[in-house]
């Protein structure tokens, strides 16, 4: 995994040029530590002089203290002791430091009807029904505006594991001494991971195209939503006619509000997905009290380049683990079967209605595959980067399955979560279709769903309705909403 949230970097990056490591004592004359090595400072003692190491915490408190507090009064901060509105008002003056005129009426009413229009040619492709509530076009700024909360739920489990990590599981005999300063490293480090994610939200906002880029209907669902100036930065180069780009995103942006709307376990599973992988970080506080000590506390840009800065080495260096890995793999393939069905689906519906349709299916393939900036963003947030060979392979299993059992039997696997494909399923579809692979544990066969009778063949009968019970899949439904 290449992207590390809010710059963190991993242990004994080759790229390190200091030629340290955590073993190393940092003792003499080069290490770095306020006063030197050789200052005569007490035996023990990890970051110098104690007086010196007060007047520190002075300026650095005086630091803290005179940060502004952004927001509109109230509690700002997460559980996790980011301050989201601070993220927020990042995120707006990154937008507003190239401009963003709000929406001609033109432009909003052809991408009203580009919705509308999209999602009944999708009543042809999908059994689930529609879940477009409302159909509106959006500026960057009310992009922000209305995504945020869903910003903040997806990546808070993370980012409170981050802020959390800074000054805890310390050796012992650096708890009495460093106690004050990680305390203030430690909300130093929740308005950095505040401010970088704002940032990256501000800068995402730029190039999306519509609520549903990472694969979630980030407004809530049926709530959509296009941005033209992100359409007409996405037909840069394809020389295809604009109404037909606009229908091609439209669509699928529809075909995402559909699967949310009537697959009601989705959205919980996912938030879930990503709380195990928060669960699984670790981070690495063994070279912790030698790093501290080369740095100069009392300048607080050095702090701020230590705690992930831009070219600065973190403090904290998140380790893979076998738990961080399976629920990383988890994530990866249930985005990658959400975007799978998507693409099948609007592939079907466009057919024979959109003449560049194929041409626009690549270019949103290539974008996937060269790391668009909605997978870029995520990646920066939460350390997950989506995987372009997996999503092929999702599509083709969808397409195999909709070949061998129709459209109903194909949706039906949405029902619960114990039906959906595996990693292991993307790599042999026939298995799945054809029951061999057990469905992740479920012990029958997928013609049951399609209604067919006990031993009848499998291409008869229809698929019961997607609407379930509200006590189907109830213990994903349990889960935070994303």
């Amino acid at each position: 995994m290449s992207d590390l949230p809010f710059g963190f970097s991993m242990p004994n990056d080759p790229d390190d040029e200091s030629g340290r490591r955590s073993g190393d004592s940092g003792s003499g004359a080069g290490s770095g530590r306020p006063g030197g090595g050789d200052s005569g400072t007490p035996d023990g003692f990890p970051f110098g002089d104690p007086q010196q190491m007060a007047n520190m915490l002075r300026q650095f408190a005086d630091m803290m203290s005179a940060q502004p507090s952004p927001g509109t009064g109230g509690d700002d901060k997460s559980s996790s002791g980011v301050n989201w509105e601070m993220a927020k008002d990042v995120a707006r003056q990154t937008v507003a430091q190239e401009g963003d005129p709000s929406v001609p009426v033109s432009d909003y009413a052809k991408v009203e009807e580009a919705l509308r229009l999209a999602d009944l040619w999708l009543d042809q492709a999908t059994d689930l029904p529609s879940g477009v509530q409302t159909a509106q076009a959006w500026s960057r700024s009310e992009w922000v505006e209305k995504t945020m909360d869903s910003w903040v739920q997806l990546c808070d489990p993370l980012t409170s594991r981050t802020v959390r990590s800074m000054g805890q599981n310390l050796p012992e005999e650096m708890q009495s001494v460093a106690g004050p300063l990680l305390g203030m490293i430690q909300q130093m480090g929740s308005m950095m991971v505040g401010r970088q994610a704002g940032q990256a939200v501000g800068e995402l906002s730029r190039e999306v195209v519509g609520t549903t880029d990472i694969g979630l209907p980030l407004a809530g669902e049926g709530n959509a939503a296009l941005l033209p100036g992100g359409v007409e930065r996405f037909s840069e180069g394809l020389e295809v006619p604009a109404d037909e780009v606009r229908l091609y995103l439209a669509a699928r942006e529809a075909a995402v509000h559909r699967l949310y709307s009537h697959v009601p376990w989705l959205r919980s599973h996912v938030s879930r997905l990503v709380n195990e992988y928060a669960d699984g970080m670790s981070f690495d506080v063994s070279g912790l009290e030698d790093r501290l000590g080369e740095i100069d506390l009392t300048n607080p840009e050095a702090l701020q380049e230590a705690l992930g800065g831009a070219g600065g080495e973190s403090l904290l260096q998140p380790e893979d683990t076998p738990q961080q890995k399976a629920a990383l793999g988890r994530l990866e393939t249930t985005l990658a079967l959400i975007e799978g069905w998507v693409a099948t689906v609007v592939s079907s519906a466009v057919s024979g209605r959109l003449p560049q349709a194929d041409a626009l299916s690549e270019a949103t393939r290539r974008r996937r595959a060269t790391g668009g900036p909605a997978e870029h963003t995520f990646a920066a947030l939460v350390g997950l980067e989506l995987r372009p060979r997996r999503l092929r392979e999702a599509a083709a299993l969808w397409s195999a399955l909709e070949e061998a059992r129709g459209v109903e039997g194909r949706d039906a696997v949405w029902q619960h979560p114990d039906l959906m494909p595996t990693g292991e399923d993307l790599d042999d579809p026939d298995a799945f279709v054809n029951g061999g692979s057990g469905f992740g544990g479920a012990d029958f066969d997928i013609s049951s769903l399609t209604g067919d009778a006990p031993g009848a063949g499998p291409d008869r009968g229809t698929a019961p309705g997607p609407d379930r019970s509200e006590d189907d899949g109830d213990d994903d439904a349990r889960g935070e909403d994303a």
